[in-house]
């Protein structure tokens, strides 16, 4: 089980994502765009800098939505290698089975 700082630091980085995602958005498309001026692509990089680190989403992690684990995690299950195959091994998982030829 990870522990539960870093589970409740991701939950936050999550939350910040969020509520910058369309000031980011904004921002990036100005840097990009070929219509904008030297002065405003500089003026948008900046304010893009002072944003939070936190809210750029390069920055969360995914993680098992059992134990916390951040390593080996099955994006299509939500889970982590061992417990995507304890829920194998039940047959929790629908159309996945353990291989064996």
């Amino acid at each position: 089980m990870a522990k539960t700082s870093m589970i409740m630091r991701e939950h936050k980085r999550t939350k910040l994502v969020k509520k910058y995602a369309a000031r980011r958005d904004e921002l990036r498309k100005i840097v990009s765009s070929v219509k904008a001026t030297y002065e405003e692509k500089l003026e948008a990089a900046e304010k893009l800098q002072k944003l939070p680190r936190d809210s750029s989403p390069v920055r969360q992690q995914s993680r098992c939505a059992l134990t916390g684990r951040t390593r080996s995690v099955y994006k299509k299950f939500g889970l982590g290698r061992m417990k995507l195959r304890e829920a194998t091994m039940r047959g929790d998982v629908p159309g996945l089975r353990k291989a064996s030829w």
